[in-house]
């Protein structure tokens, strides 16, 4: 079986103080018991440090059978830069004006020049001008445009809880989109 990655990610590019609204949910998971608190070499991304995962974890998940408490990558681990989060198998780049509702995905996905780097958090529609932050715009599959994740390696077949994801997105103070990727 490959590796996987379930990233939470909020809809919004610049989210204000992230780190320390990072470390809040990081103590709010170990707190619940669904990630331990010290960090050991369970990721995926980068020095492989992350959180591992925790007994808890099985009570926000709808399978609990299928967590990843036996493999060897299994952790929480929290990015705070600048990314850009879509799904590796069959993304297929449509998106949506949510004002005139037009495909505009050739042009938004063309934009991310300028979105990476940090020149804009916008994008304005070339058909009707409406101007939002890009995550404003309607995905046809779940992606995500931020300063900020959570990447939780090999939870996806175990699958989210929407009450999980509801309360996530209250404590981030934004709604937010749940990318799947396959490594």
């Amino acid at each position: 079986m490959g590796e996987q990655q379930t990233i939470i990610v909020p809809q919004i590019s610049s989210f204000p103080g992230h780190e320390a609204r990072a470390r809040a949910i990081v103590r709010w998971l170990v707190q619940q018991q669904i990630i331990e608190e010290r960090l050991s070499t369970c990721g995926g991304l980068g020095n492989r440090m992350a959180h591992a995962i925790g007994p808890g974890a099985r009570r926000v998940v709808e399978r609990p059978q299928l967590l990843p408490f036996e493999r060897p990558i299994n952790g929480l681990e929290i990015v705070g830069k600048r990314c850009i989060y879509t799904p590796t198998r069959d993304f297929l780049e449509e998106a949506g004006c949510a004002q005139c509702r037009q495909e505009i995905g050739e042009a938004l996905f063309d934009s991310l020049e300028e979105w990476m780097p940090g020149h804009t958090d916008n994008f304005v529609c070339p058909e009707c001008g409406h101007e939002d932050d890009i995550n404003g715009f309607l995905f046809l599959q779940p992606c995500g445009f931020s300063n900020l994740a959570f990447v939780f390696n090999n939870w996806g077949a175990a699958g989210f809880r929407q009450d999980f994801l509801d309360e996530f997105a209250e404590r981030l103070g934004y709604r937010v989109s749940r990318v799947l990727v396959d490594l």
